[in-house]
């Protein structure tokens, strides 16, 4: 297992949230779109420059911007080969 940030996650892999992090506002931003620790998503897909991402979780599709997603830490599972 590792953990990245949420805009280093590739297109079609999942992970848990470990962190979010930030401060005030956009903190509590994230926290009220439900990206919140323990709970898992799944990178769908980016625009054609990378910004901003889409991603799914508790049976939604969010997008997010880059920046926004670099302060959240994903923990990623080994994929088995």
């Amino acid at each position: 297992m590792s953990q990245i940030t949420l805009d280093k996650l590739p297109i079609g892999q999942e992970g848990i949230i470990q962190q979010v992090g930030s401060e005030g506002i956009l903190r509590r931003r994230l926290l009220d779109m439900g990206l919140t620790p323990r709970t898992r998503v799944l990178v769908r897909k980016r625009a054609p420059l990378g910004d901003p991402l889409e991603i799914y979780l508790r049976g939604y599709e969010l997008t997010l911007r880059a920046s926004e997603a670099s302060e959240i830490i994903i923990l990623v599972e080994a994929e088995e080969k």
